[in-house]
């Protein structure tokens, strides 16, 4: 296994709707590995292939060490849908691509959502509060949706010369990171 550069906010890929995943082969396997250790590495709780560069559906998490999370167990997911939701809750959420930066965002409170597991086989589960919210936020990286999206015009306005910085890589990171401002950027230590 091998960390993998995170893509900071600005780069067009975070933009992109990935591409469903019609097979599991030793890329893909070796890609979601690659993102565990990654997300692991970065401390995150989720990561999608987005986020590595990688237009493919697919999604790790890992909230076994929140409280919230007690008893979950890390999870890949590949082309996940969400095919019902239930209630609102609004929380701060954060992003590996965008660090430092931390907004409150409005979710659905429950989910109930379907995908392929490692071997391509259909789940479906029902999913509630931290669960379910890591879900959709990375599931919105699938689609080319950062939580960004979700503010308002007038808070994305305040937030415009700090996102700025993160686009020319001037920020602080424990991760390497591929740079939006420079082209064909190659992955910096911050």
């Amino acid at each position: 296994m091998s960390t993998l550069p995170i893509y900071l906010y600005g780069n067009e890929v975070l933009k992109k709707k990935a591409k469903h995943v019609t097979e599991v082969t030793d890329r893909e396997i070796t890609l979601i590995r690659d993102m565990f250790e990654t997300m692991a590495e970065s401390s995150g709780i989720g990561l999608a292939a987005n986020q590595v560069g990688e237009l493919k559906q697919i999604l790790v998490l890992d909230i076994s060490d929140m409280e919230a999370g007690k008893g979950t167990k890390p999870l890949a997911m590949i082309n996940p849908e969400i095919i019902d939701e239930e209630g609102e809750w609004e929380m701060e959420e954060g992003c590996l691509s965008i660090p430092d930066v931390r907004e409150k965002v409005k979710r659905p409170e429950r989910i109930q959502v379907r995908f392929n597991d490692v071997n391509m086989n259909e789940v479906e589960m029902e999913a509630d509060g931290m669960l379910a919210r890591v879900i959709q936020h990375e599931m919105d990286h699938l689609n080319g949706v950062l939580f960004l999206d979700h503010l308002s015009s007038t808070k994305r306005t305040l937030l415009r010369s700090r996102l700025k910085k993160i686009m020319k890589g001037d920020v602080e990171t424990t991760y390497d990171v591929v740079v939006a401002a420079e082209p064909k950027s190659k992955p910096k230590k911050r």
